[in-house]
């Protein structure tokens, strides 16, 4: 137990550090050619649990400027983020009869991806976002975006400005923001008495039980758990109504909270409460060996490509988002095995990957020069883009896929 580290959400001092991947580059910081000689910043990526709310998280707090008030990811370029939205959204309008007089709010708003949904149904809405480049995009298309971070403070000159919303949405935003208490009492602030606030976050249990490590880096703070969250949530007056599992990004909490009634959350929750309880993922056993299987894990990977390489194959990388930069770094992966990253974001062509120093080029690249492997770094979109590179499989390209376990994919295969 480390008594010199404080949680994030209730503020015991004494966490248990479980796994440590070093010192790392900050996963968005793309580099332009002129910047490939300067210094890089680098900062240590450990991550602690702590055993009186069962939170998981990171030990380091980066500021929230060097992250992102210039941030290079648009939610608008993952299929998977759009097809979601859409749903989510005609979900919700349905359900609470959204229309002229309502108000939605997102925090971390990106682009615009959900909110202008909303907009393009008559239905009024207000993002809140601090990347001035992505809060630019967004009122492009239409959507009124706040260029700050979300905050109580923020929210009650919000509230005193009369701004109450029926829906806000915090979409993989949540793990982002340092000061949790200040963001849920905000949201409480803002949040009408019988609105709901809709968020979706990682699931930690799916994270340790995939090996999913290169989910770890600095932007994402925290790692939750139903517990965890309910144990934030009840803090400040606010209860879980509802809680669905998804499988998108490899497993998605999407919890609906509301303020607290007399009766309490549904036994809905509480029986997901009572699974994390049976399974063992609010004690420290639980994250106590993903340290070991993540090693185990970079080991094989590290294994792989070297043969390949031994046998004089081409590697290259295929997505350039923040994971990819974590399972780089941590590997020790560069120019000396992979020729180039492809991503279809227009924002990332043409920069580098933070300290692995890698080129990143256009999906179609990969037609061009045929490379003999592809390491998919963007793995949990598998799915999408093993169908979207049918013809770089077909022509005899192979794919690897280096989590949970190091496979290699081929056409057909």
């Amino acid at each position: 137990m480390d008594r010199t580290l404080c949680c994030r959400s209730c503020k015991l001092w004494g966490l248990e550090r479980v796994l440590s991947l070093g010192g790392m580059p900050l996963a968005n910081a793309l580099l332009t050619e002129e910047q490939l000689g300067q210094p890089e910043a680098r900062y240590p990526l450990d991550v602690a649990f702590c055993p009186e709310c069962s939170l998981l998280q990171i030990t380091e707090t980066v500021p929230p400027e060097a992250m992102f008030r210039e941030y290079p990811y648009l939610s608008s370029f993952t299929e998977v983020n759009v097809a979601c939205a859409r749903e989510l959204a005609q979900q919700m309008m349905v359900a609470h009869d959204l229309g002229a007089d309502s108000l939605v709010m997102e925090i971390g708003s990106n682009d615009g991806y959900l909110l202008h949904i909303y907009a393009n149904e008559g239905v009024p809405v207000l993002g809140v976002d601090p990347a001035e480049n992505v809060a630019a995009v967004a009122r492009e298309r239409g959507v009124p975006t706040l260029c700050e971070f979300f905050g109580a403070e923020v929210a009650e000159r919000l509230r005193g400005s009369g701004v109450a919303a029926d829906v806000i949405h915090v979409n993989n935003t949540f793990a982002h923001i340092p000061d949790l208490n200040g963001l849920v009492s905000g949201l409480g602030t803002v949040l009408k008495d019988d609105g709901v606030i809709v968020i979706q976050v990682s699931y930690v249990e799916d994270m340790v039980n995939t090996v999913a490590f290169d989910s770890i880096y600095h932007e994402h703070l925290c790692y939750y758990s139903l517990t965890a969250l309910h144990n934030l949530f009840h803090r400040h007056g606010l209860e879980l109504a509802d809680v669905q599992h998804l499988p998108i990004h490899c497993g998605t909490l999407r919890v609906f909270v509301r303020k607290a009634t007399a009766e309490g959350p549904p036994e809905s929750v509480h029986g997901i409460l009572k699974r994390e309880r049976t399974l063992g993922v609010t004690k420290l056993p639980f994250y106590q060996d993903f340290g070991s299987r993540v090693e185990r894990l970079r080991e094989k990977l590290v294994r792989m490509l070297d043969i390949i390489k031994t046998e004089g194959k081409s590697i290259v990388g295929y997505g350039a988002a923040a994971k990819g930069s974590t399972l780089l770094n941590y590997c020790g992966i560069g120019p000396d095995t992979l020729d180039y990253v492809v991503d279809h974001s227009t924002v990332k062509q043409g920069r580098y990957t933070p300290g692995s120093h890698l080129l990143i080029e256009p999906p179609e690249k990969l037609l061009e020069t045929m490379p003999d492997y592809t390491l998919l770094l963007a793995w949990n979109c598998a799915e999408q883009i093993l169908a979207r590179e049918a013809e770089y499989l077909r022509l005899g390209g192979r794919f690897i896929i280096p989590v949970p376990e190091p496979k290699v994919c081929t056409w057909g295969g």
